[in-house]
């Protein structure tokens, strides 16, 4: 605690799992530093409950465990990396800031000067940030994901809609029309008779 605190961090500490559940529950966390045998709900177990209900958070498991079996439990469960006690508090550190700068990648992205955060549906412009509907977010993290390549209006309303009702494909048209409007004409191209095709200028 005391050495992420002199790096800049804002720590919270736990020394029960069921405790630390309850407080990520109510409070949002930038990265987990999780420890598995823990009284009540041990690591493995937390990590689990917490990805089975769609908490995304980093994580990373500091334990003096060492078998390979539980190396590879830590990864399924949904573990960020795994570091092996004794450690040096600077290979700590090192591994903190290769998460952050993975986790950045995925949830930012660059589109010439303006910045797309993935999960928040926020465009940042020149003139200040734009708050985006949630399918035109979603429209647009499925164009990143897939630049470059011409993309239906049937696979975006399977890989956007997927489990809901699917749109008109003029509705489908209102949201690439917004999104041009929001980002400027140049990235959504509209290839005739196939779809459209995003490109990163």
């Amino acid at each position: 605690e005391e050495y992420l605190v002199e790096q800049g961090h804002e720590v919270d500490c736990f020394e029960d799992g069921e405790v630390a559940l309850d407080a990520i529950g109510s409070d949002r966390y930038d990265m987990l530093l999780l420890d598995v045998n823990v009284p009540s709900v041990d690591g493995f177990e937390l990590l689990a409950y917490l990805r089975e209900i769609g908490n995304t958070t980093p994580a990373l498991y500091i334990t003096s465990l060492h078998s390979v079996e539980d190396l590879k439990r830590g990864f399924e469960i949904g573990a960020d990396d795994y570091l092996k006690k004794p450690f040096e508090l600077e290979e700590l550190g090192a591994r903190i800031a290769h998460i952050e700068k993975i986790r950045r990648i995925e949830e930012e992205v660059q589109i010439g000067d303006l910045r797309f955060e993935v999960k928040a549906h926020l465009l940042h412009t020149p003139d200040g940030a734009i708050q985006m509907r949630q399918k035109e977010a979603q429209i647009l993290a499925y164009f990143l994901k897939e630049r470059g390549r011409i993309v239906s209006a049937d696979e975006l309303i399977e890989n956007v809609w997927s489990d809901e009702e699917p749109p008109a494909y003029a509705t489908i048209r209102t949201y690439i029309k917004n999104l041009r409007r929001l980002l400027g004409e140049r990235y959504i191209e509209t290839v005739k008779g196939e779809g459209y095709r995003f490109n990163i200028v």
